[in-house]
């Protein structure tokens, strides 16, 4: 079995646009929540997103390509281009050998909602020719991999708010088993417009709260929703073989995975929190550690009333009275639930969490809920020496996936 390294980060965020914009936001404890700009919001009935802001395409596209893609691949593409920069590997030596697996939950929303409109207005004839190819939720792994040209297997995995950690983790277990060498892993995600504001809004899940400090507060007993975030995350992951015969500089590993369903309800987590705790002891289980070794819980933390008392109570299950021990914290103060692309963008703040020994803070956490009564890092982020980290995202249908991160200490 293969070793699998980090040699890559790459995000577009609200709270940056790339590796060192993004995590100076979380150590300074900033967040990308604000009034809605994109459309007009005010029939919605909701008044704040975590949208990306100033982002240029061509910095990493030509205008040829980024016009063929809707938001979410150009967000995928950019930071794909930002990991593998950073990663340094030659993916021409052995293409085939590289893999794209990279996650939307629901794709290319924002031209979904513009060829409806022109369908609506003009007639099925005006439907943009290439509506088709800009939509479907596999173009951020097809335009990464074409992009990049990285030939091996290239896939979208569809699991909700769990799609970005089931693609690293499920690259993870190729490259370990040795059917890759190495792969792009994470999620794009584009969904603030009227159809994806408003749909979340008439299922009552985002936060109806008008103040943008207020809105995102995972864990706290006035919250009242999410908020809606948009960008991607994407890991290059390689065999650590691979990364030392090159000489590669490595940010950190990947060394467990668990992942099953609640098989319960199409949006409501177990009650007793077997589902997401058995996949947190799978994880665990997986990387050859206790839970008495993890130093950090990065929480999926959606800031809706059913998920977080869900969490705790599978945190609890997972770990048990060590639950207390622990600190954890949910990221979704700082930039929003990015959906698909939400595991993939905790992951790159996790990788640096365990790279600086620094626990970014569960922003908008003022009022602690009864029934969320563990450490969750309230309002400011602190300094802490980490060595394995796991990361949880959990989905509408009942998916959980968890990851566990280790530090790399040269061995």
């Amino acid at each position: 079995m293969n070793r699998v390294v980090i040699t890559g980060i790459g995000t577009v965020s609200p709270i940056g646009n790339d590796v060192p914009s993004f995590w100076e936001s979380m150590r300074q404890d900033k967040s990308g929540v604000s009034k809605i700009t994109r459309f007009d919001a005010s029939n919605t009935g909701i008044s704040v997103a975590a949208e990306v802001k100033d982002f240029d395409p061509s910095l990493t596209m030509d205008r040829k390509e980024y016009k063929r893609m809707d938001l979410f691949s150009q967000y995928g593409v950019a930071a794909a281009a930002e990991a593998l920069a950073m990663s340094g590997y030659a993916i021409e030596e052995n293409p085939y050998r590289v893999g794209t697996l990279v996650s939307s939950g629901i794709g290319g929303l924002i031209e979904i909602e513009n060829g409806i409109r022109k369908m609506i207005d003009k007639g099925p004839k005006r439907i943009p020719p290439l509506f088709v190819p800009m939509t479907i939720g596999n173009m951020g792994a097809g335009n990464i991999s074409m992009k990049f040209g990285a030939k091996g297997i290239s896939l979208d995995i569809v699991t909700a708010c769990a799609s970005a950690t089931n693609s690293i983790g499920e690259a993870f277990l190729k490259i370990k088993n040795g059917l890759l060498d190495a792969c792009f892993a994470g999620g794009a995600e584009g969904t603030i417009n009227e159809i994806g504001i408003g749909g979340f809004a008439a299922l009552t899940a985002l936060s109806t709260n008008e103040d943008p400090t207020k809105a995102s507060r995972p864990f706290d007993k006035d919250r009242d929703g999410f908020v809606m975030g948009e960008g991607a995350g994407i890991l290059f992951l390689e065999s650590l073989e691979s990364a030392q015969k090159r000489q590669a500089t490595i940010l950190g590993e990947v060394v467990g995975y668990g992942s099953n369903s609640d098989a319960y309800h199409m949006t409501a987590p177990l009650p007793d929190g077997s589902g997401a705790g058995e996949a947190m002891k799978a994880a665990v289980e997986m990387a050859g550690i206790k839970v008495e070794d993890v130093d950090y819980i990065n929480a999926h933390g959606t800031s809706t009333p059913t998920n977080d008392s869900a969490e705790t109570v599978a945190i609890k299950y997972a770990f048990g009275e060590q639950a207390y021990n622990v600190p954890i914290s949910s990221s979704k103060g700082h930039f929003g639930h990015l959906l698909g692309a939400a595991g993939g963008v905790e992951a790159v703040a996790v990788v640096k969490a365990l790279q600086e020994g620094f626990i970014p803070a569960t922003l908008g956490l003022e009022n602690p809920d009864e029934n969320c009564d563990l450490d969750y890092v309230p309002a400011k982020g602190r300094k802490q020496d980490i060595r394995y980290a796991l990361s949880n995202s959990l989905g509408f249908g009942g998916h959980n996936a968890v990851l566990c991160f280790k530090r790399w200490d040269g061995e």
